[in-house]
């Protein structure tokens, strides 16, 4: 793998045109070399977490940042199965998708792995009614565009079209946010001020995301331009083909 290009910080309270094109172009570079997709997920999540930083103190900004994917549930690795299957209570269906944590990076030593993840691991997509009992998941797939149905039903990507510009998932203030969960556990301890989420379809035809936690403000104008950023991340996993999911 190529070392991590270094393009100076990225501050998510202002997060200008010229910031957005070097953290594309940082992120294309970093994820070449890539061997799986789960390695190109977690240099992504890894890139973006040590970057946020406020250009005044250096402080770090980004709490959590995770990356998602969909995936039916014959490609899931054996543990990720036994997980589906113990909250399913059966045994599930091979085409049933689910949304699956494969990069993970954070302000706690738990957060650094998506093995650690206790409920976020692989959240099965059982029907469109059972995602939108799950606020933040369904705010998350709505956001970027796609519909409930064409994602369970595992045609997410045909809703997307080349022409067009990808959504994004953005909630301003996230205390207090129906949409954001575990306010008490979570959005209060760690100052969780706003979250920005973002992606597209995968060579695959899946579909992926990247959600950033951050403990500055990011106002309307920063959030809409991570738009170019998931296709700049797109781009970069288009390069790997086939390559294996797991690492």
């Amino acid at each position: 793998m190529t070392a991590t290009p270094d393009f100076g910080p990225i501050d998510l309270s202002d997060f200008t045109l010229g910031a957005m094109l070097r953290t594309g172009i940082a992120l294309r570079r970093a994820v070449r070399g890539c061997a799986t997709l789960e390695s190109a997920a977690g240099t992504v999540v890894r890139y973006l977490h040590n970057r946020c930083v406020d250009p005044h103190s250096g402080s770090r900004t980004c709490v959590l940042a995770r990356f998602y994917t969909t995936l039916p549930f014959e490609a899931l690795d054996p543990p990720l199965k036994r997980h589906v299957a113990a909250s399913t209570g059966s045994e599930p269906s091979p085409e049933l998708r689910c949304l699956t944590l494969l990069g993970s990076a954070g302000d706690e030593p738990v957060w650094n792995s998506r093995h650690q993840s206790r409920a976020h691991r692989a959240i099965p997509l059982r029907s469109a009614e059972s995602v939108r009992a799950a606020p933040m998941i369904a705010r998350l797939i709505e956001g970027l565009g796609v519909d409930l149905e064409a994602v369970v039903t595992g045609q997410g990507a045909q809703s997307y079209t080349e022409a067009r510009t990808y959504d994004v998932f953005h909630v301003e203030q996230a205390l207090g946010s129906p949409e954001i969960p575990a306010q008490e556990d979570f959005v209060v301890p760690y100052s969780v001020r706003s979250v920005v989420g973002f992606g597209g379809s995968l060579r695959s035809g899946e579909l992926f995301a990247v959600v950033l936690f951050s403990r500055v403000p990011i106002p309307e104008a920063s959030a809409k331009r991570f738009r170019a950023i998931a296709l700049d991340i797109r781009s970069a996993l288009f390069t790997l083909g086939e390559a294996s999911i797991w690492e």
